[in-house]
């Protein structure tokens, strides 16, 4: 395992401390990360006390299907995008059992990017704990580089929330 992986798997065990001790449970909505998220929650001994489920959602269809995407939303603003990102926050949460759903979207490259939409640009939501926020990052490096940065900023957001509400 390498520094950053061994980075990225300590950072999931402190967001599964954190959500243990709130009570909280754990819903992942992922695109570009492609699971990566739930993965390395899971590598965690006793996940399954404080984290419920994950989608994987690469495509449009899927974010409709899964998680009640808006297929207005998608035409109007595309999947990277800070309201789609937020309606799949909230359709992961409203279709699990958590308390808290971490959702990504992005361009992670080597193509596919735009002048309004750079390879790098990743949005990532948090919906639970009664509110709904989105940030919007762009990250450097190649498309591993990328990935493994959204899912740090996903994982650091999770904890970040937790502190607010008092639970971590």
């Amino acid at each position: 395992m390498n520094t950053m992986d061994t980075l990225l798997m300590h950072q999931s065990v402190r967001v599964g401390e954190a959500l243990l001790s709130a009570g909280r449970v754990l819903a992942t909505a992922e695109s570009c990360t492609g699971g990566w998220i739930a993965k390395l929650v899971t590598d965690v001994p006793g996940s399954s006390e404080w984290f419920d489920r994950g989608f994987i959602t690469y495509s449009n269809a899927a974010k409709c299907d899964m998680l009640g995407v808006s297929e207005a939303s998608l035409r109007a603003q595309g999947a990277v995008s800070e309201p789609v990102v937020r309606e799949m926050a909230e359709g992961g949460l409203a279709r699990s059992r958590a308390d808290l759903c971490v959702a990504v979207s992005g361009i992670a490259g080597p193509g596919g990017g735009s002048a309004e939409k750079p390879v790098g640009l990743v949005w990532v939501a948090w919906a639970g704990l009664g509110r709904t926020e989105a940030r919007r990052f762009v990250f450097e490096g190649t498309r591993e580089k990328v990935r493994r940065q959204a899912v740090e900023a996903a994982l650091d957001g999770v904890l970040e929330r937790l502190r607010v509400q008092g639970g971590g």
